[in-house]
């Protein structure tokens, strides 16, 4: 998103006639310099939220029944950190981003937790408004079009954390629980991968509009594999499980990242440790990719 806006809207009220723009001096070549959007997602328990915590000053958003951060902080596992109130519904969301957008603060990292708990409260919202909260075929269900029409109000919901982030100068962080579901392989038979655990169509419009998608994921290291002859079954004993971050696309998970970042990175044994190491592999990407672009 560029941080300027083309229009052809009347610059005063009354006016009728359009914007004229001089498009040569309006013409740049550098990017925009705004914070990074991220979707994480990964199983329970891989530690999203810990890792959302230690990013720079953050504010947390908490979806219905989503309070795992206040559950660590009580437990002494993650230091105090700015959250709002348990949010409900749809319009509340909304109102939230708005307000962050408009008042002067000093949070510089916009955390949602968790994504799909945002997308259950949309559904809501609009089965709710358009289907009388008939959630049947009659209603929302009926051929699939509640999700359908629930696109617009996604749009709107991407748009406002566009405004956080360029007003604000906001990193928009978007924690969502992974799920296993079938790929539709165009090219072949289809098969079972991690992705977000969201509905397709919601899901196509975040992936499209995010800078980062990344998974979370455990390496796991076994020993002692044995063969069972006469099942033809191998066991294996399980010596360590590794945290990662996968930031490319493969055939098991959902990744992308327009960094250059690593296609894996080590998330170490604590939170600090997790945010020092992807802070670091940013760092080194933008640093590589100065030096390229002056070699060339």
């Amino acid at each position: 998103m560029s941080t300027q806006a083309l229009t052809s809207r009347p610059a005063r009220s009354g006016s009728t006639a359009p914007v004229k723009h001089d498009f040569a001096s309006l013409i740049s070549s550098s990017g925009g310099k705004l914070p990074n959007r991220y979707v994480l997602y990964a199983g329970p328990g891989w530690g999203k939220t810990s890792i959302a915590a230690q990013m720079p000053a953050p504010l947390f958003l908490e979806m219905r029944g989503e309070t795992g951060l206040e559950s660590l902080i009580d437990a002494g596992q993650l230091q105090d950190t700015p959250h709002l109130p348990e949010i409900t519904e749809w319009a509340t969301l909304i109102e939230a981003l708005g307000w962050i957008r408009d008042t002067d603060h000093g949070y510089k990292t916009l955390v949602i937790d968790a994504l799909n708990g945002a997308e259950r409260l949309c559904h809501e919202h609009v089965c709710h408004r358009d289907f009388s909260d008939d959630w049947t075929d009659k209603g929302f269900m009926g051929y699939m079009r509640g999700y359908e029409v629930a696109l617009a109000d996604w749009r709107l919901f991407l748009s406002a954390l566009d405004s956080v982030r360029l007003d604000r100068k906001m990193t928009i962080m978007l924690l969502n629980h992974a799920k296993v579901a079938t790929f539709k392989n165009p090219d072949g038979p289809d098969y079972d991968r991690y992705q977000p655990d969201m509905h397709p169509k919601t899901w196509a419009l975040t992936d499209k509009w995010s800078d980062c998608v990344l998974f979370g994921n455990f390496e796991t290291q076994l020993a002692q594999v044995q063969e069972n002859k006469k099942s033809g079954t191998k066991k294996g004993k399980v010596i360590s499980r590794d945290r990662v971050l996968c930031t490319q696309s493969r055939g098991a998970y959902d990744a992308k990242n327009r960094l250059g970042l690593p296609d894996e990175i080590e998330m170490g044994d604590n939170p600090q440790e997790a945010w020092n190491n992807l802070k670091a592999a940013i760092v080194a990407a933008r640093k590589q990719t100065v030096e390229e672009g002056g070699a060339q």
